[in-house]
């Protein structure tokens, strides 16, 4: 299984969460690292989830973007790309770093 992280997440947990699972034959990325994507770490929304859903890998996504469940178009995507993920609520925002890193890894075997 395969874990993106949009541009609301923190490159940093991607990384963190990648070392974690890369043993296991996961991996994790954020954003940026993906160099197929149309507009690179300025793909819209819409772009990400239709570059995830033609890939030949499962891919689940984590956000801390709440807005993407409220745009009708975006929540289309999702649904019709039929990508599971996590849209982390606002007070992650505030959380510091190393919480919310040590809360996705405490969580990975949940999330699978």
């Amino acid at each position: 299984m395969n874990v993106f992280f949009d541009n609301c997440a923190s490159p940093k947990l991607a990384s963190t969460l990648d070392g974690f699972i890369r043993h296991e034959g996961h991996k994790a990325a954020h954003i940026r690292d993906l160099r197929d994507l149309p507009s690179g770490r300025h793909s819209s929304d819409i772009e990400w989830i239709s570059y995830l859903a033609r890939s030949n890998e499962k891919w689940i996504f984590i956000s801390a973007d709440a807005q993407i469940l409220r745009n009708a178009a975006e929540r289309a995507a999702l649904r019709t790309a039929g990508l599971h993920g996590f849209v982390m609520a606002a007070g992650f925002q505030k959380t510091p770093l190393h919480q919310v890193a040590s809360l996705l890894i405490w969580r990975w075997p949940d999330i699978q």
